[in-house]
């Protein structure tokens, strides 16, 4: 073989590595990208007594949540969604009203989001049993929600506690 076709297979093979490289590297910055707005959507349920008490919705991830939708059912039998009306058909069955803060399809949930979807202002375990035992045995919210980017299918649940 002839030095200049060795040096041509050379450059030949050095240009595929540097190709496969490149490839590779911006996979990575894209995943990395996407991984940087991750939101967290997280529901808990609190009961401190005389505090704020009830379902709680924390965004503890890195970017906004794009809600795509959400599921509300009491009891296994779907109401509607987490939007004014499934809420107030909920409240309707209580004696005590809770507060309640909804959410439409396509809003965003800001980083560091923390609020109260439904409770009671100076939870009384007596005067709210009824309440505390909806969220914490009836109950069930699904929220299903993507990034920025769209596409990933994110979902945050609040199931009733057996």
């Amino acid at each position: 073989m002839k030095a200049e076709t060795v040096t041509a297979m050379c450059a030949v093979v050095i240009a595929v590595g540097s190709l496969v490289v490149s490839v590779y590297q911006a996979h990575a910055t894209r995943q990395h990208n996407r991984h940087s707005v991750r939101p967290i959507l997280q529901l808990h349920r609190g009961w401190p007594e005389g505090g704020r008490a009830g379902i709680r919705l924390i965004n503890s991830g890195l970017g906004p949540a794009v809600i795509v939708g959400s599921t509300l059912a009491v009891d296994d039998e779907v109401i509607g969604v987490w939007n004014a009306l499934g809420v107030d058909r909920v409240r309707e069955r209580l004696p005590v009203r809770p507060s309640a803060v909804t959410f439409n399809q396509g809003e965003v949930i800001a980083t560091d989001y923390e609020q109260y979807l439904l409770g009671v202002a100076d939870f009384d375990p007596q005067r709210h049993a009824e309440v505390e035992e909806l969220i914490n045995r009836r109950l069930t919210l699904t929220i299903r929600y993507e990034s920025l980017y769209g596409g990933e299918g994110y979902t945050a649940v609040l199931r009733p506690i057996p």
